[in-house]
């Protein structure tokens, strides 16, 4: 009896783990399906712009997106403190599904003019309130359910599964580019990854609803503080500014290498769009393989060692990098320059929501890991193809490399206020 239970709960552990995991992967499909196909269904909605034109204007409704995040996480983390991680896991991808479904349908200007862009806006709204609370509640989740020894390994398959969900867009569109003509994904192709990204959030939505509630949440006192705004604001201010910065730059740098890279080799480096995605999901396939690499170096030489390695390291490079991208000749030149700033960020993506999780108490976890991460992305990260398209438009495009620079160093100063989250985490022992 007493081996078969010790049996049973890791095994429990692990479908949990996948469960969590699965279901973070289809949500950021959802959202990073979005901007791989902008450049296809841009001229769709924006038909009279320049195509930069065209680019910003998607940009700006991408990051509208990230303004309704904070909100998604302050109402879904107080729910996910309330009810449960897994009731907030449920939550978040039954509001995924109805983005992705109204993107989908949506209309183009030709049918229905200045109401197609407005369509664009408000299912980039749902999705940023779903996002804002799934990233909270998987990463609460993860940390919780993962075992003390190797909780850096296991949590980092929230990011390892948030990259994949990027990687599983772009495998779409190689797939789509290689069937469909430019001028089919143009007119109706761009539909495609989006139904296919509310299919497989139906699918997690029903698995999710079969998941085992965390120890953490289920083991907490009858009476305990609600999660409030201000309760966190009031008594873990520190931690949430660390967090907001650290987010900041994490996201940045994210987004400046794999979301937006897509436009820069294509608008800068002169690459093909076809090219351009090649050496994107080949980045994204060295990233994802790097965040269990650097979340089982976290368990073994502490969690800010490693995001240091993206503070100080990311902060250095990205200059560097972004010059030589600009005069890269060659797929393979630029493929193996981007893999340097992508391994640097790996040191922040694999540890970030694990340090988060150990940071706060139990009560306000859920609250405590998405809000500050959702502020500090809805005002770096989310912009930051706005910020760059703009730059390129005034001429200044370099200002741009400086300001990702200068917004990562950010994160480095964060971590180095931070405690060392191995020894003193708030996640409690198993």
């Amino acid at each position: 009896m007493q081996r078969t239970r010790a049996l049973a709960i890791p095994r429990r552990r692990l479908v949990s783990i996948i469960g969590g995991s699965a279901g973070n992967l289809v949500e950021w499909y959802d959202w990073f399906a979005y901007a791989s196909f902008a450049i296809y269904f841009a001229p769709v909605f924006f038909p009279k712009a320049d195509p930069t034109a065209q680019l910003l204007s998607t940009a700006t409704i991408f990051a509208v997106g990230f303004v309704l995040r904070p909100i998604g996480a302050w109402v879904m983390g107080r729910f996910a403190d309330a009810r449960g991680r897994k009731a907030g896991l449920t939550l978040s991808v039954a509001l995924m599904f109805t983005g992705s479904m109204i993107l989908a349908l949506a209309p183009t200007y030709a049918t229905a003019g200045l109401f197609a862009p407005v369509t664009l806006v408000v299912a980039r709204m749902i999705q940023g309130l779903s996002l804002g609370g799934e990233y909270g509640a998987s990463a609460t989740y993860l940390s919780e359910m993962a075992p003390k020894k190797n909780r850096g390994f296991w949590a980092s398959f929230q990011y390892m599964t948030l990259t994949a969900g990027q990687l599983l867009a772009i495998a779409v569109a190689v797939v789509l580019q290689s069937v469909l003509s430019e001028a089919e994904l143009t007119a109706w192709g761009w539909r495609i990854p989006f139904v296919i990204g509310a299919i497989l959030a139906v699918s997690v939505y029903i698995f999710r609803r079969n998941l085992a509630e965390t120890p953490a949440f289920e083991n907490q006192a009858a009476e305990r503080p609600a999660s409030t705004a201000r309760l966190l604001w009031r008594e873990h201010r520190r931690e949430s500014i660390l967090v907001a910065m650290l987010s900041a730059g994490g996201g940045a740098g994210f987004y400046a290498y794999t979301t937006y890279m897509q436009k820069f080799l294509l608008n800068t480096t002169g690459f093909d769009k076809a090219t351009a995605t090649g050496i994107i999901a080949a980045g994204l396939l060295w990233f994802t393989a790097m965040q269990p690499v650097f979340g089982a170096l976290a368990d073994r030489f502490g969690r800010k060692p490693m995001l240091l390695v993206f503070g100080i390291g990311g902060a250095i490079a990205a200059v560097p990098v972004f010059l030589a991208l600009e005069r890269a000749t060659s797929p393979v030149a630029a493929t193996l320059i981007l893999l340097i700033p992508l391994t640097l960020q790996s040191g922040y993506s694999a540890n970030n929501a694990l340090v988060k999780a150990e940071l706060f108490p139990a009560h306000i976890r859920g609250l405590g890991v998405a809000l500050p991460y959702a502020i500090g992305n809805a005002i770096f990260a989310g912009t930051v193809e706005m910020v760059a398209l703009k730059l390129k438009e005034l001429g200044v495009e370099q200002w741009f490399y400086f300001y990702v620079a200068l917004v990562i160093a950010m994160a480095g100063v964060a971590t180095l206020l931070l405690p060392e989250t191995r020894e003193r985490s708030l996640i409690e022992d198993d």
